[in-house]
């Protein structure tokens, strides 16, 4: 199934052991459903590393790019709740791209996910952008056991931004520019396999990829606009 609209805020990040279970109070039952009643916020889907750093990974899917830069996002991250800023300083190793959706297909969302972020060398961009969205993501989307097939480009000036929400983690979060989104439901050996054999670091590597960084997610928790 494609994504829910045409924007992606793609985020992870790790939790100190201290803080998990205040981490999961927040996250489950104000942060996600927070985010998601802002105008133009449609999904928040959280899933847990079975395989890659950082531990977690967290979706928004949103309305489209816009909605990232708009005030209503603006005035939730410049006015941080209590809890919020009791969890914030504990989430560590901190990685956080406001994308665009470029390519999206697929027939169902699944329970696991591989994720791929990079960057491209200068240049490259368009042999890359055109191996991805014109001969391997089409044919990735139609193996078995893949539901979902997810192209977002990250805007990095967007991406940097950073509000009181994001001043009280303890450190900046890097914001790699290319992110591909794996959704599998026939389980991990069928996704691993599939993702391996069509996302070689060697393949992506010669249209410019560098500094691949690669995990496969477990989902723990989704939330929709609907269930507001």
């Amino acid at each position: 199934m494609a994504l829910a609209g045409q924007g992606a805020i793609t985020i992870w990040q790790d939790v100190r052991p201290e803080a998990r279970a205040d981490f999961f109070e927040w996250h489950n039952r104000e942060h996600i459903p927070e985010r998601v009643s802002i105008p133009g916020f449609l999904r928040g889907r959280r899933w847990a590393a079975i395989e890659g750093a950082p531990e977690m990974f967290t979706l928004y899917e949103t309305a489209g790019p816009e909605v990232h830069t708009g005030a209503d996002y603006l005035a939730r991250l410049n006015d941080p709740t209590p809890l919020t800023k009791r969890v914030a300083p504990n989430m560590v190793n901190n990685v956080r791209s406001l994308c665009r959706v470029v390519f999206s297909t697929g027939n169902g969302r699944g329970g696991m996910v591989a994720t791929y972020r990079y960057d491209v060398v200068a240049g490259k961009e368009e042999a890359q952008l055109a191996l991805l969205t014109g001969q391997i993501l089409p044919m990735l989307a139609k193996r078995p056991g893949i539901a979902g097939v997810h192209l977002c480009l990250a805007d990095s000036a967007a991406s940097s931004v950073q509000p009181e929400e994001k001043k009280s983690r303890p450190q900046q979060a890097r914001v790699p520019t290319w992110v591909i989104l794996v959704e599998g439901n026939a389980g991990r050996e069928i996704l691993d396999g599939a993702c391996r054999e069509m996302l070689r670091d060697d393949v992506l590597q010669a249209t410019g990829a560098v500094t691949i960084e690669r995990g496969i997610y477990q989902l723990q928790f989704e939330w929709t606009h609907a269930e507001q």
